[in-house]
């Protein structure tokens, strides 16, 4: 972990560092401040949670193929700036009294949109400027970084919505995009284009679904695909619902909802350092079978919260098993991903990606908040934790990685590029 990437590489991080930090410390801070000051119930909360990232799923549908034919560095700034500019809004409403939950659920959309944007620029961008060989000492800094502001930023950000108000933490998350956006601009160099060779000069349907198109023409990515897009919905689904039973029904104070999910965030920590030596012991494809499974084995003891000092420690325990066993898997799976990415798809496959992971967070989250309202948040986070189990059967069973100078599979109309 201390093997040098360069000033660049740094610069890179630093930005990262900045605004992984902010968004942790506005962790749940819309549906904090739906509860707190516009007095929602549990419905209003997961529909908050679940439209924002539907429509911001929705809206980002063409940015894959736009982004992927420009330069990746102003993107990034360009989106670190929409996200600044949206979130400080609330706060600015807030002020003057004419916060609604029709501008929350605007922003969610907005923040949602430029997340997915960013987040297939950045992923083209490190390939760019990271050796191939090197990518899993970045991935292992960056999962390193963000499980450190995850564990920091909830307990700070929930004291400071209690101390000093609830739209502190957004706040404090717009600046932190800014800060973001001046890292980027700092990392200097000269991007080139993007080679525009066979490019259309406008968008066809065959450009927005190229991503899923590779992905599930690729016998490696895609039972990956379908693992990671259920998991991390059928766990954020009942993020809201866990806030609701936590702050309301229990009793929990701010703070200790914060502290329940900030400390466990040391075994993501531990387990983004532990994924480097695993790899090289045991492989690959058995440490992300392994890691991948047991991930998935947690979430159901958290139907068992109760009030006090051993619900919390509870909940503690939980998500520290939860979050070790991802701090492992994460950065193998996001380096094995972008490796099996060629350079002219990268945007396009991740933005795909991205945009079926929220939308399938966004429907979990709206059908668990349905479900809630018919059963209680607690049978309903039982429910997730259950169908959470059967998830490991999608992971593959045996490697399907091709061996050097085998054919990798192409997706029906796809064109065959040769890659450097």
């Amino acid at each position: 972990m201390g093997r040098s990437l360069g000033r660049r590489f740094r610069w890179f991080w630093a930005a990262y560092a900045v605004s992984a930090f902010g968004t942790w410390l506005a962790f749940d801070a819309f549906a904090l401040i739906a509860i707190i000051a516009l007095d929602v119930g549990p419905a209003q909360v997961s529909v908050l949670a679940a439209a924002g990232l539907a429509a911001g799923a929705v809206v980002a549908v063409p940015l894959g193929p736009w982004v992927e034919f420009r330069r990746k560095r102003p993107v990034m700034i360009a989106m670190d700036l929409v996200r600044f500019a949206a979130l400080v809004s609330v706060p600015a409403a807030y002020v003057f009294g004419r916060l609604s939950f029709a501008q929350l659920l605007a922003v969610a959309v907005v923040v949602g949109a430029a997340d997915i944007a960013f987040t297939a620029a950045s992923g083209a961008a490190l390939k760019a400027l990271v050796p191939s060989e090197d990518l899993l000492v970045a991935n292992g800094r960056f999962e390193a970084t963000a499980w450190t502001a995850t564990a920091l930023g909830p307990p700070l950000g929930t004291a400071a919505i209690g101390l000093v108000g609830p739209v502190t933490s957004v706040a404090a998350n717009a600046v932190s995009f800014l800060l973001s956006a001046a890292g980027i601009g700092a990392i200097g160099g000269r991007e080139p284009y993007p080679d525009r060779t066979g490019a259309r000069p406008r968008l066809r349907a065959r450009d927005l679904s190229e991503g899923w198109r590779y992905i599930l023409a690729d016998p490696a990515l895609r039972p990956l695909f379908f693992n990671t897009v259920l998991v991390s919905g059928l766990i954020m689904a009942t993020s809201p619902l866990l806030a609701v039973l936590m702050l309301g029904d229990l009793g929990f104070a701010p703070w200790q909802y914060g502290l329940a999910f900030g400390l466990p965030c040391v075994g993501g920590l531990a387990g983004s350092r532990l994924a480097r030596p695993l790899l090289a012991r045991f492989g690959r494809h058995k440490v992300m079978l392994t890691a991948g499974t047991l991930r998935a084995c947690w979430s159901f003891g958290l139907a068992f919260v109760h009030p006090g000092p051993t619900g919390l420690v509870l909940v503690i325990a939980v998500e520290l098993g939860l979050i070790t066993c991802m701090g492992v898997f994460n950065p193998i799976f996001a380096t094995y991903r972008l490796q099996q990415l060629p350079p002219d798809r990268v945007a396009r496959t991740l933005t795909a990606w991205s945009i079926t992971s929220k939308a399938t967070i966004a429907a979990m989250t709206g059908a668990w908040g349905l479900l809630a309202g018919l059963t209680g948040p607690r049978t309903a986070i039982a429910i997730a934790g259950l169908l959470l189990l059967a998830t490991s059967l999608l992971l593959p069973r045996h490697d399907r990685t091709p061996e050097p100078g085998q054919a990798r599979p192409v997706a029906a109309g796809q064109k065959i590029d040769s890659v450097p």
